[in-house]
């Protein structure tokens, strides 16, 4: 591997690094005249040390076993020849930007490196006051840090601790660090998202037996392959932090230093599941942490509720200007008000600052940090409930542990949770398996002994025998059947559904009003058949006067020979064929608009009235996401144009720059809510369905998408066949992942702010939350005229890509008919039969 020091990172930091020397010189290096770093050996435990943190921020590089010391006009380093090549490259860049000396002592293979120690301690000594800084509370490793130690101390320099000055200078990231953070978050959550919540959904479902070391190592090859999880990520610029974490079976350990032990994950009901790792991107941290439940009871939830407000309360609270000791007293504070007695069993620290090191000293969210918290620093938020007791039988189940952990960036304004494409919600990390049919079963020594949960739902044993799984099928068909009939008998019996009224609306012949009197009437010029389509009329001669006849009475009109009349008909003859063309025209023309016009007034009839949408004020910004378009779209011949959705106080606002296109929609309304990324379709959209209809436009609708197309839905058909090499067609597809990915991020984003609204004690009682279509448990049908590609979410049946569409609410569910199903059969017909015996269709 070539290395080579980036001159520009190099210049900038070493310049930072002095003035921060010289400004805090007293209070924060300890009024030294030189500052010691000696960079010991890569440890096994993977964890970065301050010395070694600080080659990697100044040279990008650790340099085991070398020594710097810097003094105000020179920096002497100490090291093998191989190092001393690579740091010639930094000379004339350490002279330009601080004008300083870099003088290299180069240690021969067999030498001690004492005369060459000797040299720096006579130049320290020479232009210095002999008060040198160092890392007191870092213990040597190796033999020349150790004799370098030990040069130090029996040198006679006053020495001072220095690793404070170090702390706040790695407190405040650049952008370029920012970045470098954000990248190994995503990283990191989508890790967590994209294959340890599979991973662990999958072994329950199968019921497999897999311990929490397994775990780890599979977790951990994930993420030195990012392209595992769909990160565009290279290799080389890619660690873990630590090795992940897995912790299930009631034995949790919260601290940083917790590890994964050789005991199988346990899932049965009531059981927790606890996994937290992290990722590096060019040696920047990051972390998270989530707790899975399962069958969690009422204890259990509401723990991991009240866990949720603690965890925003410090986010929320790490704001510049603030001290950290606020944030972990915010905690308390949510913990005292919702549940006291949980106060005890709360971690003494909500988490560390993180950058180059994992746990960055003096940055402890605690109750006594004063450290003022400042724009660019970021931080692990990690902060959970220990040993927390549960009404469960199981012994492994009635003590357990919660943790919630995440990467954040204070900004000027607001905190980035850049880990926030995990979800953290109770309904994305709890599980219900067991069915309320289902009897717990005595375990017999040999389960009670070994580690594998008995949760197996195909395995019941009755006197002894296993009962085979199509008679298990058959008994759990016929008792669901049971169920059913009594609650469709209660429902009934309770009143029927009323028949559906008389949905028409049309207007009666005495409502139809062309001229309220005669004097009203036009008066043409000559006695030929004349259109009024400010009335609404159409003017027939008839023994030479103008009759007046409403539109609404034409039931049709054309040009033909001469036919025979009858009462309803009026036949008139013209010698001008284009005149009787444009007259038959333009009643086409204006009954097509009045039947528009109609029918919309119909619809809007039938609309349920809403709530007036109440705007953001000047306190409270509305939650933005731009350049959207909607479906159904505004009518109008004129070419779409987007628009921006907005969040305001009590509901939703999509407008474009046309001011009649807006559509208002209120929380109040909304019945569901869905997010769906984009991954194999062309769209990232956001879907509403709502309880009663609204219009958009002229049209009226249950279902209202905003949506963004990732990639040009075009196909170059020009040109021959390109090589799947083509540099152009690679940087191409890169660039269309790159916008999918700043898309979808862009959405989640939007997403996860409108989920903290929503958390605001006046919408508990509508219970919102956006759901996530389950892709892997999707199947094609065709519930229209097309095929299409189903997929089931939390609460509801959907395909929203392909119009019209389709959502179905599980709870609003009778029963489902399967016909034609057979081992041999690719296809079959699913009766979907609703509890609304009136309802027509989805």
């Amino acid at each position: 591997m070539a290395y080579a020091i980036d001159l520009n990172a190099f210049q900038t930091r070493l310049k930072l690094f002095y003035k921060h020397w010289d400004e805090h010189r007293t209070n924060l290096w300890g009024s030294s005249d030189a500052v010691s770093v000696a960079c010991p050996s890569p440890s096994e435990d993977l964890k970065t040390v301050k010395s070694s943190a600080i080659f990697l921020w100044l040279l990008g590089f650790q340099f085991p076993q070398t020594i710097m010391v810097f003094t105000k006009v020179q920096i002497h380093i100490m090291c093998r020849q191989k190092k001393a090549t690579i740091l010639e490259s930094v000379k004339k860049s350490a002279k330009e930007s601080v004008g300083v000396e870099i003088v290299l002592h180069v240690k021969a293979r067999n030498e001690d490196g004492a005369s060459l120690m000797d040299a720096i301690i006579c130049s320290i000594r020479a232009r210095s006051n002999s008060n040198v800084g160092y890392l007191a509370r870092e213990e040597p490793e190796g033999k020349l840090i150790v004799a370098w130690d030990e040069k130090l101390r029996n040198s006679k320099f006053v020495l001072s601790d220095v690793a404070n000055g170090f702390s706040a200078l790695f407190a405040e990231k650049s952008s370029e660090e920012v970045m470098f953070i954000k990248r190994a978050a995503y990283l990191t959550a989508s890790v967590m998202e994209n294959f340890v919540v599979l991973k662990l959904e999958k072994v329950i479902d199968d019921k497999k037996k897999i311990l929490h070391s397994a775990l780890m190592e599979e977790t951990e090859k994930v993420i030195l392959e990012p392209l595992k999880v769909n990160c565009k990520l290279k290799t080389d610029n890619v660690d873990i932090c630590y090795r992940p974490v897995f912790q299930s079976g009631g034995r949790f350990d919260l601290r940083p230093s917790a590890v994964s032990n050789n005991e199988a994950l346990y899932y049965a009901s009531g059981s927790v599941i606890i996994c937290g790792f992290g990722a590096r991107y060019k040696s920047y941290c990051s972390n998270i942490a989530r707790t899975f439940l399962i069958d969690a009871d009422r204890i259990q939830s509401k723990a991991y509720e009240i866990l949720l407000k603690v965890h925003e309360a410090v986010i929320g609270s790490l704001k510049p200007g603030n001290k950290l000791c606020a944030a972990y007293l915010a905690a308390v504070s949510v913990v005292e008000k919702d549940a006291p007695h949980m106060v005890s069993c709360l971690t003494k620290s909500a988490g560390t600052g993180i950058g180059i090191e994992f746990g960055e000293s003096g940055l402890d969210i605690n109750a006594k940090n004063d450290q003022i918290v400042k724009e660019g620093m970021a931080f692990n938020v990690s902060i959970g409930f220990q040993n927390l007791q549960c009404e469960n039988s199981e012994t492994k189940n009635k003590v357990f542990s919660l943790l919630l952990a995440d990467t954040v960036i204070v900004n000027k304004d607001k905190t980035d949770i850049v880990t926030s494409v995990s979800s953290k919600a109770l309904k994305g990390v709890a599980y219900s398996f067991n069915k309320d049919d289902e009897k717990e079963i005595p375990k017999s020594k040999a389960d009670r002994s070994g580690a594998e949960p008995s949760m197996s739902k195909a395995a019941l044993r009755s006197n002894n025998r296993e009962v085979s799984k199509e008679k298990l099928r058959r008994q759990h068909q016929a008792e669901l059947a049971r169920q059913k009939n009594e609650e469709t008998a209660r429902r009934l019996a309770g009143g029927g559904n009323e028949a559906g009224g008389n949905r028409s609306s049309s207007r009666s012949s005495a409502e139809l009003v062309a001229y309220k009197n005669i004097n009203d009437l036009p008066r043409p010029r000559e006695m030929m058949i004349h259109i009024d389509q400010k009335n609404e009329a159409v003017l027939l001669p008839i023994n030479g006067s103008m009759v007046p006849f409403h539109v609404h009475f034409i039931r049709n009109e054309d040009i033909q020979p001469d036919t025979n009349r009858n009462c309803y008909e009026a036949i008139f003859r013209s010698k001008d064929s284009t005149h009787m063309s444009e007259v038959v025209q333009s009643i086409k023309t204006l009954r097509k608009q009045v039947k528009a016009r109609e029918s919309e007034r119909a619809e809007r009839a039938t609309l349920v009235t809403q709530e007036k949408l109440q705007l953001a004020n000047n306190r409270y910004k509305p939650i933005r996401l731009s350049n959207l378009s909607i479906r159904p779209a505004f009518g109008g011949r004129g070419r779409k144009i987007p628009g921006t959705l907005e969040a305001h106080v009590n509901g939703f606002r999509y407008s474009t720059t046309r001011s009649n296109e807006r559509v208002d929609v209120m929380f109040a309304n909304i019945k569901h809510a869905f997010f769906q990324p984009a991954r194999n379709e062309m769209i990232t959209l956001l879907h509403f369905h709502l309880h009663n209809n609204i219009m958009v436009g002229n049209k009226k609708t249950k279902d209202v998408q905003f949506y963004v197309e990732v990639m040009d839905m075009v196909q170059n058909v020009g040109g021959g066949k390109r090589s799947a090499y083509d540099p152009d067609e690679l940087e191409e597809e890169q660039r269309e992942r790159d916008r999918k990915n700043k898309i979808n991020v862009e959405f989640q984003s939007f997403v996860n702010r409108v989920h903290d609204l929503w958390r605001q004690p006046q919408f508990n009682d509508l219970d919102l939350e956006f759901d996530r279509p389950l892709r892997e448990l999707g199947f094609p049908g065709v519930p229209h005229k097309s095929s299409v590609f189903i997929v089931p979410t939390s609460a509801c049946l959907v395909e929203l890509i392909e119009t019209p569409f389709l959502v179905v609410t599980l709870s609003d569910i009778e029963i489902v008919n399967l016909e034609r199903v057979g081992l041999g059969q690719r296809n079959f017909d699913m009766t979907i039969v609703f509890k609304d015996f009136t309802r027509d269709g989805p």
